[in-house]
């Protein structure tokens, strides 16, 4: 469906709001999320379409306003304006450019450090800062799924689901390696240092998506939470770790307030890891998968932040780069993720 057919999407909405008064529509769980979600989405469309096409009819006529009699009050507001306007065709730029099965989808990001101890797990919980700051701006919800601290600092890992329409599509580009270039605050002789960290993404899978796992394959534990105390502790063995045998992919969540809601979720994340790895290696089955991943190769980084001995952050797939690093770790990454929708 064309985003910018709106009669189109009007009309679908009402299709799918006649559903949600069937009589047995909130009889089948499943089904009726999975209706309710698209519901949204394409009431998003249309909310973007209008909120844009009344931002130009504003901005048309504050214009001829302004040709029948000069007002700098006017100009200010329509400068303003024209700005704002401009984000929003930016935005629905990006969108338009999503267009594959999964890029409407929630994602699953996870951060890892490279070699390097302290240095690169403090660079980690820089850029989860970065991606939790961007998901803010942007009115996605981050949830934490899985945290593990470092041991002085920064962290181990962690893994966190953003939910919101489209939020696949626009970190789906992000995946990859990310080099930092620093004068280290944990080198008492000041010393500049090099540190990697690792960025995965994943479309969650939603309920629709059937996938078969046998669960003779599976390997689940059961631990408790370790860590410096706060809202990265279980107080129970609740958390739950999910390791698939035939590919050696281990997943862990640890956010829920239960055991069973861990394992729940728990079992999403394999589902995203196991549905990517199957066509990565172009297989029919779940039962065909090897697992034969490449290790991250460090030196492949997609993009590199200089904070010493000049400041830069440089896109190396684009070769998009801006000069402000601090706007960057605060969140504002969304040109960074236009200029590689465009290359694409």
């Amino acid at each position: 469906m064309n985003l910018f057919d709106l009669f189109k999407l009007e009309n679908k909405f009402k299709e799918l709001e006649v559903k949600t008064h069937e009589s047995n529509f909130w009889g089948n769980n499943k089904n009726s999320s999975i209706i309710l979600q698209e519901m949204k989405e394409v009431k998003n469309k249309i909310d973007t379409y209008k909120n844009i096409e009344n931002e130009i009819e504003t901005l048309l006529e504050m214009s001829n306003l302004l040709l029948l009699e000069s007002d700098e009050n006017m100009l200010k507001e329509l400068e303003s304006s024209t700005k704002k306007t401009e984000n929003l065709l930016e935005k629905l730029e990006l969108e338009v450019n999503f267009n594959g099965k999964y890029d409407a989808n929630n994602a699953i990001i996870s951060l890892h450090p490279g070699a390097g101890g302290t240095e690169s797990q403090d660079w980690v919980e820089m850029l989860y800062r970065m991606y939790t700051r961007w998901a803010n701006k942007n009115g996605y919800d981050l949830k934490e799924l899985d945290y593990l601290e470092g041991e002085e600092a920064g962290i181990k890992s962690v893994t966190a689901l953003l939910k919101g329409p489209y939020a696949y599509g626009y970190l789906k580009g992000e995946m990859g390696v990310h080099r930092l270039v620093r004068i280290s605050p944990f080198d008492s002789g000041g010393r500049r240092h090099t540190s990697f960290a690792s960025l995965e993404v994943l479309p969650e899978i939603t309920d629709d998506i059937d996938i078969n796992i046998n669960q003779e394959d599976l390997r689940i534990d059961t631990y408790r939470a370790s860590g410096a105390g706060g809202q990265h502790i279980n107080k129970t063995d609740s958390a739950v770790r999910i390791t698939h045998l035939p590919t050696n992919i281990v997943v862990s969540c640890q956010s829920e307030r239960s055991q069973t809601m861990n394992k729940e979720t728990a079992m999403k994340m394999l589902k995203s890891k196991l549905i990517d790895l199957k066509e990565k290696e172009h297989k029919d089955k779940i039962e065909d998968l090897k697992g034969n991943q490449k290790d991250i190769a460090w030196g492949s980084q997609i993009r590199s932040y200089v904070f010493c001995p000049y400041t830069l952050v440089k896109d190396h797939r684009t070769s998009y780069e801006v000069g402000n690093v601090q706007s960057v770790m605060d969140g504002n990454i969304e040109n960074f993720m236009l200029e590689y929708l465009k290359k694409k």
